[in-house]
């Protein structure tokens, strides 16, 4: 597995060209938008006669409808062709609008300008199931975590800049109009130039007939996701961020006009830190995660969002200034540098969101059907943020001001975040598990890439902790039935999560003969499916940190569903507070400090052939070595 930074994918033919593509295509729709919105703001007596009001909320729906009614055929045409002729294909269309649209600069006609918005709106939609459907076919499964995060930091910055851009070039006297005409071909020439270099993708059903009808393939579409509980709470969370992000960047013109008595600068200002905490959350998520698939990071990037969303309502209240300010003068305002930091950390919190679901879309979704599965996704995104702009009209009819529409956002958030993660605890477990390991416990995995990232295996572990399941299902790139005591399994509460997380609870055959043999018979049902199990072959936590007689319950599993056994062995639990030291606990525990290391080593998969419980409880004592 390789553990380079995410920035040499930029070197790499499998990455850089796309990039770069997909760079230009949101650096493109967003100069030429601006531009248009900026004239239609500032000089619309000279190009219409209509009410620019209308017109300013007409494009950005116009940008959004073919979203709703083409990602369905999108997806398919991702899923039948390669990917990388269908790019090549729509940045040649692209060429052809930005043509169209020079049209309209040239002879200021707004409504060729307004078709070319359509046209680019269908040129997205086109894009946006290849954009995240390509990656998993080029990038190794723990470079997809930094791979998603370069990919969203050069959306936000493409549109950031597109938008500073679009808006500088249009003013500019005498030729601004021809500027942005000239300059919006060159940049969509730039994008299929690079297109030229995006390796061959094949398609993953060639066979695949197109159903025509937008509405009957979309609920076809989301139909099969459901069938993927967690994937499907992910489409749902992915378009929620979208519902959430498009209710805050909604309010920004008139919050930096009215409540900050700022001028589009100010504006401006506000937008570049949200872009660059979004960048700079994106980046993150391969360092905080640790090069795999983290979904702990969702519901951590959630609470953020909440938090810093009702701060940024507290630090509205805290300014006090009226007097009109430019970007450079609003920052020597009291209250202005907590405002600024509140939209950052709401940016950041914003890529640690959103970046996992992406990768966990992309790792357990069916490949054949990635591409519209995402097509879906961008139907469902596009209904949220419809449905945002309706929630905050209705919001502000009822009487909210900017920074109670902040406030609502930001405990909704809360709600529906509580919602998911309780539907789906996985999320939640997940983000317990990474909280643990970077914070109260330092853990090192040795050899964790030995953990297999697919197929059927029997993963066996001493048993020091109650703690031992969360530190190996950290490590672990996809989820894990973990076998435990039903006695455990029962407790109230924590019972609704073993069975959620699916585990499987086992008696002995003194206590229970039945629930034994349904044990056994649900481990083979799992490993049939190409599930990991992870068993504790001794049966009991260790009361001296030695590693106790290994039971025969392994051999019965491998009898069964002949499996890889990867034998595993936890360092640094022993006499921690969650372990059961017949000793002193609590002078142990603070005698190793809060900040305790521990590690997880991993050892080579054995032949279920050749494997017994006395040679699996040799393996484990020397993985573990002198080091309860």
């Amino acid at each position: 597995m390789s553990q380079h930074s995410q920035f040499t994918l930029l070197k790499e033919r499998r990455f850089a060209p796309f990039f770069w593509t997909q760079f230009f295509g949101a650096f493109n729709d967003n100069v030429f938008k601006t531009a248009l919105l900026t004239v239609l703001t500032y000089d619309a007596l000279t190009w219409t006669t209509m009410n620019v009001g209308l017109l300013n909320n007409l494009i950005p729906g116009l940008f959004i409808l073919p979203f709703v009614l083409f990602s369905a055929t999108s997806g398919q045409l991702a899923d039948k062709f390669e990917k990388g002729k269908v790019a090549r294909y729509v940045k040649l269309l692209e060429i052809g609008i930005m043509v169209i649209a020079a049209f309209g600069w040239m002879t200021h006609n707004i409504w060729v300008l307004v078709a070319a918005v359509a046209g680019m709106g269908i040129h997205s939609t086109l894009f946006g199931p290849v954009k995240y459907a390509y990656l998993p076919q080029h990038l190794h499964a723990d470079e997809l975590v930094g791979g998603n995060g370069v990919i969203e930091m050069g959306t936000f910055v493409g549109i950031l800049l597109g938008e500073i851009l679009g808006a500088m070039l249009v003013v500019h006297k005498p030729w601004g109009v021809q500027l942005v005409a000239g300059g919006c071909i060159l940049i969509a020439v730039l994008g299929w130039v690079f297109s030229l270099r995006i390796p061959v993708s094949p398609a993953p059903v060639p066979e695949l007939k197109i159903n025509w009808n937008p509405a009957t393939e979309t609920v076809r579409n989301l139909s099969f996701s459901k069938k993927n509980r967690p994937v499907f709470l992910s489409l749902l969370a992915n378009s929620w961020f979208w519902f959430y992000g498009a209710i805050l960047l909604a309010q920004f013109p008139l919050y930096a006009k009215d409540y900050l008595h700022g001028d589009h600068s100010v504006f401006v200002f506000l937008l570049t830190i949200f872009s660059f905490g979004i960048g700079a959350g994106s980046l993150l998520c391969e360092r905080l995660s640790g090069h795999k698939v983290e979904i702990g990071l969702v519901p951590f990037g959630a609470i953020g969002l909440s938090i810093f969303g009702f701060d940024l309502y507290l630090s509205s209240l805290m300014y006090t200034n009226t007097a009109a300010v430019t970007a450079m003068t609003f920052i020597d305002q009291v209250g202005s540098y907590k405002i600024l930091f509140d939209i950052f950390m709401i940016g950041i919190f914003g890529g640690l969101y959103i970046v996992p679901l992406f990768a966990l879309i992309q790792t357990r979704c069916d490949p054949k059907h990635l591409s519209r599965t995402i097509a879906g996704m961008n139907i469902m995104n596009a209904l949220f943020m419809v449905v945002a702009a309706l929630a905050a009209m209705l919001m502000l009819k009822q009487g909210f001001t900017i920074p109670q529409i902040f406030m609502a956002t930001a405990i909704l958030n809360a709600l529906v975040a509580i919602y998911i993660f309780s539907v789906v605890p996985e999320f939640l477990m997940r983000f317990v598990a990474w909280i643990l390991i970077h914070t109260v416990h330092r853990v090192k995995g040795i050899n964790v890439d030995k953990i297999p990232e697919e197929g059927a295996a029997v993963l066996v572990c001493n048993h020091v902790s109650y703690m031992d399941a969360i530190v190996i299902m950290a490590y672990s790139p996809r989820p894990i039935r973990f076998v435990m005591d039903h006695g455990i399994f029962k407790i109230p509460f924590l019972s609704w999560i073993f069975r959620t997380a699916k585990a499987i609870p086992i008696a002995s055959a003194k206590d229970n003969p039945w629930l034994m043999e349904k044990s056994f018979v649900d481990i083979a049902q799992a490993l049939h499916e190409g599930d990991l199990v992870c068993i504790f072959p001794e049966g009991k936590l260790t009361r001296d940190g030695e590693i106790n007689e290994f039971k025969g319950g392994v051999m019965k599993i491998v009898e069964r569903t002949p499996v890889p056994v990867i034998p595993m062995a936890l360092r640094g639990l022993w006499g921690s507070l969650l372990s059961r030291d017949k000793g002193n606990p609590f002078h142990r525990s603070f005698r190793r400090g809060p900040f305790s290391r521990l590690e997880l080593v991993v050892g080579e998969p054995q032949d279920p052939d050749k494997i017994s419980p006395e040679r699996l409880q040799q393996q484990v004592k020397e993985l573990r070595g002198d080091w309860k």
